[in-house]
């Protein structure tokens, strides 16, 4: 019988099982219904137990501390320990003290009327422009201590501006150097417009999106032969101060997917040598013998091709690029030379000629200033002026030229056909290859975070 009874239990709650895996949300239903119908249902379910008076009672008694008369919660918030509250941003040119402090979540006029009389904070900090600083508050929102860093040189060493109150209670302002620390950081990013949209959205450094552009100069035109889908990841180098990046240093590698095709690179420098360049993975040179641009990326204003000549007023040749960019741009050579002519020269303004091999010559035209004297050698990327708006110039631009044996040539066709370095030599290949190895990897994990960002 007590078999029987159970083999029959065990049936139903087998079906029972079944039914609820087929039917879930019958099941819930019903069960909420059973909770729904009130004291019948409860009492059906507590019948089933053993009545409560038959149960054992014991008392617990636990002491509770009560509000002593008169104290609030104001009064017991008093009594919590104190915290400091952190925060960083950069300064803004147009800061006052307190539009800074405002900003860092500070409300303090007695700090801020310090920081508007003292001599280090209004030449360090208030007008300056993109240092850091970062801002420790008490609970109540008081300062703490103020600290701006920046980094004045390529010495290795960062300035830090520390600002709080001294021993006998009253606020000070001091000068510190520190050592830079150099990290590096992975990001990646999607063409949809342009490259500096790209590198903006990925908060990618201006300076490593100049890099990305002359790196792959030679065999990407980023003004013309960028397509929407692009995509591209990059590992640079970061300059550190008390753990917080400063400004962005070296490109350290890159890759770029451009219309279906792959193009890879590695910076390398072998061990003991003084200089170092970019490789594709299999050791070949990316160095050429031009560069695209002598100045950073940027907008061509008017290209080599006839042209409605904006002063003269008549349709002729224009035998050269124009580079829009702002006043005071840096100017680099293109290429190793000689400084031919460093002066004013006619309707070019301030300008230089610069004298390759194989009877090239490039020329640098309406400079604000000029960094280069007559007979000096140079070597590529070196600085040879500014941006400027001399000689027959509607605004500021660079008027560049590139000539062959003393004809006008298109000087973004001559860079890109222009040889290449010597690939990795072969006692060094072992040590590239390391390198690249290493590369490869972190350059596949921010593929995956451009990939993820993406989604």
């Amino acid at each position: 019988m007590n078999h029987g009874f159970t083999t029959a239990c065990k049936a139903l709650l087998a079906a029972l099982a079944r039914s609820a895996h087929q039917h879930p949300r019958r099941i819930t239903a019903a069960i909420a219904t059973l909770l729904l119908t009130g004291g019948g249902g409860a009492y059906a379910v507590a019948s089933l137990g053993p009545d409560p008076a038959d149960m054992p009672v014991s008392t617990v008694s636990l002491p509770v501390q009560s509000l002593a008369e008169g104290q609030t919660l104001a009064a017991l918030a008093d009594d919590m320990p104190a915290f400091s509250l952190y925060r960083s941003d950069q300064v803004r040119s147009s800061d006052t003290a307190e539009s800074l402090l405002q900003r860092l979540g500070v409300a303090d006029p007695v700090a801020a009327a310090f920081l508007r009389k003292d001599n280090l904070a209004q030449q360090q900090l208030l007008g300056r422009s993109a240092r850091l600083v970062t801002a420790e508050a008490s609970d109540d929102h008081r300062l703490v201590r103020l600290t701006a860093r920046w980094a004045p040189d390529d010495s290795g060493n960062f300035k830090r501006l520390v600002i709080e109150r001294n021993a006998a209670g009253a606020w000070a302002s001091r000068i510190e150097t520190g050592q830079l620390q150099i990290g590096s950081r992975l990001a990646g990013g999607v063409i949809h417009s342009n490259l500096f949209a790209a590198t903006d959205e990925a908060r990618i450094p201006d300076a490593v999106a100049n890099q990305v552009a002359d790196v792959f100069s030679g065999s990407i035109d980023f003004r013309r032969s960028l397509r929407k889908g692009d995509h591209f990841a990059v590992v640079y180098e970061t300059l550190e101060a008390d753990g917080e990046p400063l400004r962005s240093g070296r490109l350290l590698s890159a890759q770029f997917n451009n219309n279906g095709k792959t193009h890879q690179a590695i910076w390398f420098q072998a061990p003991g040598a003084r200089k170092g360049s970019y490789y594709q993975a299999n050791g070949e040179s990316l160095q050429r013998a031009y560069l695209t641009s002598p100045v950073a990326y940027t907008r061509v204003s008017s290209g080599f091709k006839m042209r409605f000549h904006p002063i003269l007023n008549t349709w002729r040749a224009h035998n050269g690029t124009d580079l829009a960019a702002p006043h005071g741009t840096p100017v680099r050579t293109v290429g190793d030379g000689v400084v031919e002519f460093a002066g004013v020269q006619n309707g070019f303004g301030n300008v230089v000629f610069i004298k390759h091999r194989n009877g090239h010559e490039t020329v640098y035209a309406h400079l604000s200033r000029i960094d280069v004297k007559k007979g000096a050698s140079v070597t590529q990327g070196e600085l040879i002026g500014a941006v400027g708006a001399t000689g027959w110039a509607t605004g500021p631009h660079l008027h560049f030229e590139f000539r062959v044996n003393g004809q006008q040539k298109d000087p973004m066709t001559i860079a890109q056909q222009s040889e290449a370095a010597a690939p990795i030599p072969a006692s060094q290949r072992q040590a590239f290859a390391q390198v690249a190895g290493m590369m490869g990897s972190q350059l596949a994990a921010a593929e995956t975070i451009e990939q993820a960002s993406a989604r």
